[in-house]
């Protein structure tokens, strides 16, 4: 699924030409002054939406630091952007990310752009969950990961159901934080979930 980013560059006029199709087929005039730009404006905002697609994960959690702290570390109400692959629209909303470190921790913002690179992609939020609890549990060697996703979804709230305001909540939770109901409870409790 990743593609390399000079690819990508090299397909943008491909991608450009795709969107004055696409614009002409809606019945608009793809010559009009205020639609004359809008399939290169569509184009580069997909290529920085997509961004994440072109990145590693592991390499922004690699920076480790050694630490004999063992008790939880959480982050809380990380804002992200991410794209429906169904339907190539926003979701939006806010992650919480939480590990309880065996030996090494992690910088903070370094937590937040992995959850980043990870939106950064067509994705589905459930998938987007289970990715950043995934690669934080096998980079860190964490004893136990939480990831709780709480987003709005555009394919739902602007067409479709039309239901603004619903949110879609999922989890992840791996190691001490899916076996030891107290871990979950106590972290849950910290992001404000009951």
């Amino acid at each position: 699924m990743a593609l390399s980013m000079p690819r990508a560059a090299a397909n943008r006029d491909a991608l450009i030409a795709t969107l004055q199709t696409m614009v002409g087929d809606l019945g608009l005039d793809p010559a009009d002054e205020g639609l004359a730009e809008t399939p290169r404006r569509i184009a580069d905002m997909y290529i920085e939406l997509f961004q994440g697609l072109w990145q590693d994960p592991r390499d922004v959690l690699n920076v480790t630091f050694d630490e004999t702290h063992d008790e939880m570390v959480i982050l809380r109400d990380i804002p992200f952007y991410s794209m429906c692959e169904h339907h190539f629209l926003p979701f939006h909303g806010q992650a919480h990310v939480g590990y309880l470190p065996d030996g090494k921790i992690v910088g903070l913002s370094k937590l937040a752009r992995a959850v980043e690179v990870f939106a950064r992609r067509p994705q589905v939020q459930e998938r987007l969950t289970s990715q950043i609890a995934d690669c934080i549990e096998d980079v860190l060697g964490a004893k136990g990961v939480g990831v709780v996703i709480s987003a709005e979804h555009l394919c739902m709230t602007a067409r479709g159901v039309r239901k603004p305001g619903s949110s879609m909540v999922t989890s992840a939770m791996r190691g001490r934080f899916r076996s030891d109901m107290s871990t979950r409870s106590e972290f849950l409790r910290l992001i404000g979930q009951s």
